[in-house]
């Protein structure tokens, strides 16, 4: 099949690197990079987002981005769309006040922040990263986002592993999502 005959949804997908046992024997590691290092390719990638976000009843007044490839997708995007984009970042790395949201891990837990005016109350907010998993970095970005009194509009990813859970939960939170590669499995 020619590559324009391609889904913008196929052709991503065609495009992200699958490492098998990596970090872990059993993992399908789904590896991103390689959207962000051919320029079409990324340009694609970046497209898919800003047009879904350009119309007016999806259009957030901030985009919020999720430590550290949310940073990436999350800033091209809010600049395209001409709005600002806020960090949200792993505990211990924002220099000024912050507010904090603790997770669970399959072996423990993590801590996310944001700082306290990243956003205003009221502020439509999209939040951003590369894939959801288990969901529990996207729902302590939205719980962070919604202390501040943001209304999270949706949440998007790159890639999407429906059998791990986390998009089911996000879902059952409230959190539209929007993701634009299903991958089956781990």
């Amino acid at each position: 099949m020619s590559e324009v005959a391609l889904s913008v949804n196929d052709y991503l997908k065609n495009n992200i690197r699958t490492v098998p046992d990596w970090p872990a024997a059993g993992v399908q590691f789904r590896d991103i990079t390689p959207l962000l290092q051919n320029p079409r390719v990324f340009r694609v990638l970046i497209d898919a987002f800003v047009h879904r976000y350009m119309a007016p009843e999806m259009r957030p007044d901030v985009v919020a981005g999720l430590d550290a490839r949310g940073f990436i997708l999350g800033a091209v995007v809010a600049y395209e769309l001409n709005v600002g984009f806020v960090p949200i970042r792993k505990k211990g790395k924002l220099p000024f006040t912050t507010v904090e949201e603790t997770y669970e891990l399959e072996y423990g837990t993590a801590t996310v922040e944001l700082h306290t005016d990243a956003v205003k109350p009221g502020q439509k907010v999209l939040l951003i990263d590369d894939l959801i998993a288990t969901g529990g970095t996207m729902m302590a970005g939205m719980k962070l986002l919604e202390k501040l009194g943001a209304q999270v509009i949706e949440g998007a990813a790159i890639v999407d592993l429906p059998e791990l859970g986390g998009s089911a939960k996000l879902r059952d939170a409230g959190l539209p999502l929007f993701t634009l590669v299903n991958f089956d499995g781990h």
